[in-house]
């Protein structure tokens, strides 16, 4: 194997390689998403300098990707905080959990995404949206959302996708020390967006000393948001380095 191939290389293995290079398609991502306010002082806790609350809103969310190049067919589930960052609204990502190699390795180690193994699943029980999370056999989340009764604004509703979402990638070294401390900006892009509803939705989380989605709690829920759409995941860029500040 020579320096120029491992260079070229997608990704880890590089015998059986976990993912191809991107750009990344999915194809009819169905998504539930419920907009909550949660605790002021916990939310404050888990937003890194230098993002900011923009207001106290968090959003929990399942999706189902059944059509995802290089990923394949897998679902996924977790919170992210509503910021602003140097002004800017957008979406911090707190914790994911999902049931596929492919995409945890690749969400952690190109954007870091906050993502860890557990078992999503989002379906409709007969007039109910349902999305549920087990963690370690113990069911962590039960989100619920009224099936298809007020649509949204399409164009709206892609503006809002649109939304600059940021992780948190850190990165060790071999010595232990941070080797990549970052926080990582990313736009959705070709949005095909197929329905798109809101309505009444409930949340209920489950406190586990590994899965601590339940350390946001649910004050008020505001609103639940039932959408579907064929969408591209792109390479990312640095907003900030936090070991540029230490050289």
């Amino acid at each position: 194997m020579t320096r120029e191939e491992i260079l070229n290389a997608a990704s880890m293995p590089l015998a059986s390689p976990s993912y191809p290079k991107g750009p990344f398609r999915f194809v009819h991502r169905e998504y539930l998403l419920i907009h909550y306010e949660t605790d002021p002082e916990m939310l404050r806790a888990f937003l890194p300098e230098p993002l900011e609350p923009d207001g106290n809103d968090v959003y929990f969310e399942w999706m189902k990707m059944p059509d995802s190049s290089g990923f394949g067919d897998y679902e996924e589930s977790g919170c992210g905080i509503a910021a602003l960052y140097n002004g800017i609204k957008c979406n911090y990502s707190v914790m994911m959990y999902l049931d596929d190699e492919p995409p945890t390795t690749a969400g952690r180690e190109i954007w870091g995404f906050p993502k860890k193994y557990g078992e999503p699943r989002l379906k409709t029980i007969h007039d109910t949206l349902t999305g549920t999370l087990h963690y370690d056999e113990e069911r962590v989340a039960l989100g619920t959302m009224v099936y298809k009764q007020k649509p949204l604004d399409h164009a709206k509703m892609v503006e809002g996708m649109k939304k600059l979402n940021v992780n948190l990638k850190f990165i060790p070294d071999v010595d232990g020390k941070p080797k990549v401390a970052q926080l990582v900006g990313y736009h959705m892009e070709d949005i095909d967006l197929k329905f798109a509803f809101t309505g009444e939705a409930r949340l209920h989380l489950v406190p586990h000393a590994n899965c601590r989605l339940a350390d946001l709690p649910v004050r008020k829920i505001h609103y639940g948001q039932h959408f579907c759409a064929d969408l591209t995941l792109p390479y990312g860029e640095v907003l900030h380095d936090y070991l540029a500040e230490t050289k």
